[in-house]
């Protein structure tokens, strides 16, 4: 690259080359092409800006191609000029270059900065993340930038102050706010991809996305390369094409399982079977928001006293049970009629519906006392209970947790945190200028969900993706699973705290190691209260916030384009109060960090153990009770293959990127306002406390709770 860059001097020293002088009354014309030539310099008795341009250090953000840059200000701009130092490689990776830019009169406040990429030899993308101009005054001005100038491009940037639509004075600066968003809106477009669905950005491909919103490297969120990688870190890729090829027992199970080094999957492995290891999964394991208190039992689920009475503690009824709030419930009906995987036609693949009963038992433990496998009662579909025999109860407890595992990947997962913060980002770039104090906010918390959902649709759960080769919903299912989710789904079930208490579950009391909801309020708390400073710096009253025409149409857009205005959903079409945005913006900032992280970077502890976590099951739910026995179970159970594939699969998923930004992190600096920093250091500081407090509580516990954890929870959707 020194050659190039050496070759490039040669041919543009510095003082020899100067296009034309540029009329100002056309220099205003901002997000119109400046009709300006170039300039190295005109003499030193020129009033003179210094000019700092700082280089991304990501893989390939340096270039060799020519970057111009325009001062605008109030009075007047400077002419096109030529960043270029003789005999040295400029904008190289990393670097933090500054140059002279001289001007034949002083431009009065420096409002705008338009940076130019031209080719030198061919297209080299350049990722520029600030500039500073240090003004012949001596101040010093920011500029942000955090963005990908590719191909003969160009951006025109503003201070880094953030503004309210309506405190921009002048046209200016008007229009070139109007004209960022008008591009925005031909750049990031709506599509549905699946009917019924919440929209997504237009793109088919990785590559077809805006380059700011794309993988540094997209090898290293390659699904296939990634899942091929972690079957061949874990051996288990002799298993690779013994689809069809059924374990011999549940000892056959540890032959891929060898190389695991985890705690927790390991003790899951020791104590699957047990009755309180099923239970407490539903409080803190990968799949957390199911279990609610049951208040009656439904007329579906014909539970006797007679059957559970054995599995009753306190000599107390069932009826009295319930009413004293020591009955819980688990309810898939989401999957009923889901179509199972048929796309290997020499394995057919089952799925069922169950209802689960648990019990809190007088040691505060959560255990199942009644399993029914579909959702329509009958001689066909028995009540499976523990005093049935040893392998019908394991059975049916089986089938539960690959109901689980269904509903965790497609609606707890795929759902309701990576399809929404898509939601929100698409709506984010579509209706909010750089400048605005909720971009600013929000850039950190949807970077790379985009990327990795258009990945997804790419590789992952697209026809024939691999998604099918190992899941039961894979095929289709998944997509009927999501599009009856989709009615459930409304604005305050993304609200952490409505949703536990929409499920009874709230009292800490009655549920004392339900550490998902404990660490979650905290982490949610802790969100909000950094977000209302933001907004309350930003929005003096509610009337300020009424009058933002660009957040009521950011609001606007998620309602009726992302969610497609369905009448069920209940999002806001407008916000009225300084308290609503913050709830709005607490929503989308703990959907994208917390709530993914702790719905996603479980998956190995709890799934990698394979009869914990069945992705598809080989024979159907039984109708009878009594005929089950190891080889019924080794038999439903997936085979080698898809064993290999699913553990594959949980390895991948469950991996943090290289270089992660977690909660609280903020390295590229959009806001440069002293109160905003000092919210940010406040909140890093709760944070800090928190992931304390849940250090303290782990320490010695043979299951230990961290996936809520501020120091395990990274900033957005990016995996």
């Amino acid at each position: 690259m020194t050659s190039v860059r050496q070759q490039k001097n040669s041919s543009f020293e510095k003082g020899k080359l100067a296009l034309p002088e540029v009329s100002k009354a056309n220099l205003l014309r901002v997000g119109d092409s400046f009709s300006a030539g170039f300039v190295i310099f005109r003499g030193t008795d020129m009033p003179s800006y210094t000019v700092t341009v700082s280089t991304g250090s990501q893989w390939f953000a340096g270039t060799d191609d020519y970057i111009y840059i325009t001062l605008v200000g109030a009075e007047g701009c400077s002419e096109k000029t030529l960043l270029d130092k003789a005999l040295y490689n400029d904008f190289e990776r990393g670097a933090v270059d500054s140059y002279e830019v001289r001007v034949e009169e002083n431009l009065g406040e420096i409002l705008l900065v338009k940076i130019e990429k031209k080719k030198y030899w061919v297209h080299d993308d350049w990722y520029c993340k600030y500039i500073t101009v240090k003004t012949p005054s001596g101040d010093h001005i920011e500029f942000p930038c955090f963005l990908w100038l590719v191909d003969d491009n160009e951006v025109v940037l503003r201070d880094g102050r953030a503004f309210l639509p309506q405190d921009d004075k002048t046209s200016l600066v008007k229009r070139h706010r109007q004209k960022e968003l008008e591009m925005r809106r031909k750049t990031y477009r709506w599509k549905e991809w699946q009917p019924g669905f919440p929209m997504s950005i237009d793109a088919n491909r990785h590559k077809d996305l805006p380059r700011d919103i794309q993988f540094d490297s997209e090898k290293g969120v390659d699904f296939v390369l990634n899942y091929s990688k972690a079957i061949e870190n874990l051996c288990v890729n002799q298993f690779m094409h013994m689809f069809q090829s059924s374990w011999s027992d549940f000892g056959d199970f540890e032959r891929i399982f060898v190389r695991i080094q985890n705690t927790i999957s390991e003790y899951v492995m020791q104590h699957w079977k047990e009755d309180f290891m099923f239970g407490y999964q539903f409080l803190n394991g990968c799949n957390p928001v199911v279990i609610q208190k049951c208040t009656k039992l439904p007329d579906k689920f014909p539970v006797t006293d007679e059957m559970v009475s054995v599995s009753l503690e306190r000599d107390l009824t069932l009826q009295e049970e319930i009413e004293a709030g020591n009955v819980y419930i688990v309810d898939y009906e989401v999957l009923e009629d889901i179509r199972p995987n048929c796309t290997d036609p020499c394995t057919l693949q089952y799925l069922a519906a169950p209802i689960c009963l648990i019990y809190k038992n007088i040691k505060n433990k959560l255990l199942p006392i009644a399993i029914q496998l579909g959702q329509t009662p009958g001689k066909s579909n028995p009540i499976f209970l523990p005093t049935d025999a040893e392998y019908d109860w394991l059975l049916a407890k089986i089938w539960v947790r690959s109901a689980d595992f269904h509903h965790h990947q497609n609606i707890t997962h795929l759902l309701r945190t990576h399809l929404m913060t898509e939601v929100f980002a698409v709506a984010m770039y579509r209706q909010l200028p750089a400048v605005h104090p909720v971009f600013k906010l929000l850039i950190p918390h949807i970077r790379f969900t985009m990327a990795i959902n258009t990945k997804a649709r790419e590789q992952l759960i697209c026809e024939c993706g691999i998604f099918d080769k190992a899941n039961a919903t894979g095929g289709g299912g998944h997509v009927q699973m999501i599009q009856k989710a989709m009615k459930s789904l409304t604005f305050r079930s993304l609200c952490f705290p409505d949703m536990i208490k929409a499920r009874a579950v709230d009292d800490k009391k009655e549920l004392p190691t339900y550490f998902y909801r404990d660490d979650g309020y905290q982490v949610w708390e802790a969100t909000k209260s950094f977000v209302s400073d933001v907004v309350h710096i930003y929005y003096t009253s509610d009337e300020t916030l009424q009058k933002d025409e660009e957040i009521q149409a950011f609001v606007k857009d998620v309602c009726s384009f992302g969610m497609q205005d369905f009448d069920h959903c209940e999002f806001p079409k407008s916000l009225k109060s300084r308290e609503e945005l913050t709830e709005y913006l607490t929503v989308i900032v703990f959907t994208a960090s917390a709530q993914h992280a702790a719905v996603n970077f479980g998956q190995y502890d709890w799934c990698s153990w394979i009869p914990n976590a069945p992705s598809t099951m080989r024979r159907p739910p039984p109708t009878q009770k009594g005929l089950a026995n190891v080889n019924l179970i080794i038999e439903s159970l997936p085979d080698r293959g898809r064993s290999s594939w699913h553990l594959g699969a949980v390895w991948a998923l469950s991996q943090y990127q290289e270089g992660e930004l977690y909660l609280g992190m903020y390295p590229d600096e959009h806001f440069i306002e002293k109160p905003v920093k000092a919210a940010m250091e406040k909140f890093r500081k709760r944070l800090a406390e928190i992931s304390g407090s849940i250090k303290r509580r782990n320490d010695g516990k043979k299951l230990p709770y961290y996936n809520m954890s501020p120091d395990k929870i990274p900033n957005s959707v990016a995996v």
